[in-house]
């Protein structure tokens, strides 16, 4: 496929990119550029597997009803427009989702119903809150959030105790009706009143972290960046290898992104600006509708973002957005000077060394799930009769 290169300014919101653009079934080809000669059936993060022992983390939503839980499930996954999630029906029921197939971030979605009582004792909370990694509660934050403390207060004391491992992270949603200054006010009360409870409890150590979103600006996004982040093992290291390319590179800003949901799973260490990240979503955007008109085959095959996709775009304040692929499921955009620019040859070679570096790390992970999936089926077939009758183990 020719990949469409484009150079020009950044001038409005773009459609975002449907989940099915990608096939299921070719995740593995994700850090081998599609011509690998493994044959590991399990894909790169081997989920689809029966024999895969790798789990896969666990992420709740919680909160009150119509707080706006399934709305950001939608608009973030499912690339629903924020006006269309007015006519969502409110959930009645667990709705659990694998974010996998698609994308390079894999992880489980559970949505509960605002109203269920999950602490009935006929219902094994303790089950749900062993396998999680984080937890994220809702607070509409235009409605009375009395009562969604009191709830948050009595979630995390529970999971807590349950499992001390999870994130527990507050989403103050729906802030997008709110001046500044309410926003921030609203923020420190939630902060102060959350952490008030615990301290009564004596739970000082539960660590919570607040985040202001809304569905109608890429706040949610960044906030699901930082609530995956977590749930990412490499993390330090992607970090590390991002600041030694930036800093050899002349390059002021780096972000390794998820190209199908817009998040960013790792960035340097230099402070995130807002603004930083919402040029780089409208980058992409950018990269994979040009591509989706230019890119695509006559037939309408292949994909509209490859390895050969790659983006120039020149700001009018003498900054340069520069995109490269990764993988076909991560993207680098970076931001630096024109002055800094004139030395793309210096930069194309860095990151064809990052490139290498990111392939590595993975490989390891590669690696050790070949090694379990070998061990699982080994551990099958030890289970199993001569004539395939499966022996139950005493």
């Amino acid at each position: 496929m020719t990949s469409a290169r484009k150079h020009n300014e950044v001038d409005g919101e773009n459609e975002a990119l449907p989940f099915d653009y990608y096939d299921d079934d070719d995740d593995f080809d994700a850090f081998t550029d599609g011509d690998g000669d493994c044959n590991c059936d399990g894909g790169v993060l081997g989920f689809s597997d029966p024999f895969s022992s790798e789990v896969k983390p666990r992420i709740l939503l919680m909160g009150l009803r119509r707080s706006g839980k399934s709305s950001i499930q939608k608009v973030v996954f499912h690339k629903m427009s924020p006006n269309e999630t007015l006519f969502l029906e409110s959930t009645n029921k667990i709705c659990r989702e694998d974010v996998s197939n698609s994308s390079f971030v894999s992880f489980q979605i559970w949505d509960f119903p605002g109203q269920i009582d999950f602490f009935d004792p006929t219902f094994d909370y303790e089950m749900i809150f062993r396998g999680t990694g984080a937890l994220i509660f809702v607070i509409d934050s235009q409605d009375d959030y009395v009562e969604a403390l009191s709830r948050l207060h009595l979630t995390v004391t529970r999971a807590y105790k349950v499992n001390p491992d999870i994130n527990f992270e507050v989403f103050i949603h729906k802030v997008d009706g709110l001046s500044d200054d309410h926003k921030i006010e609203k923020q420190r009360d939630i902060h102060k009143r959350a952490n008030d409870d615990l301290a009564d409890a004596g739970l000082e150590r539960i660590h919570l972290s607040f985040y202001l979103t809304s569905i109608y600006d890429h706040s949610i996004f960044e906030a699901f960046s930082k609530v995956v982040q977590k749930l990412i093992p490499q993390l330090p290291t992607l970090e590390n290898l991002l600041n030694i390319f930036i800093s050899n590179s002349g390059i002021e800003k780096a972000f390794l992104f998820d190209v199908v949901s817009k998040i960013y799973i790792a960035t340097d260490s230099s402070p995130v600006d807002m603004q930083t990240y919402e040029l780089c979503c409208d980058m992409i955007d950018v990269v994979i509708d040009i591509s989706c008109i230019y890119g695509l085959s006559g037939d309408g095959g292949g994909t509209p973002y490859d390895k050969e996709s790659m983006a120039i775009i020149h700001l009018n304040n003498t900054t340069v957005m520069y995109l490269k692929e990764v993988t076909k499921f991560l993207a680098l955009v970076c931001f630096l000077r024109e002055e800094s620019f004139e030395k793309k040859g210096l930069i194309d070679y860095n990151f064809h060394c990052f490139k290498k570096a990111i392939e590595e790390v993975f490989d390891v992970r590669l690696k050790v799930q070949r090694s379990r999936k070998l061990l699982s089926q080994r551990r099958w077939s030890r289970q199993t009769v001569p004539n395939g009758t499966q022996v139950l183990p005493h």
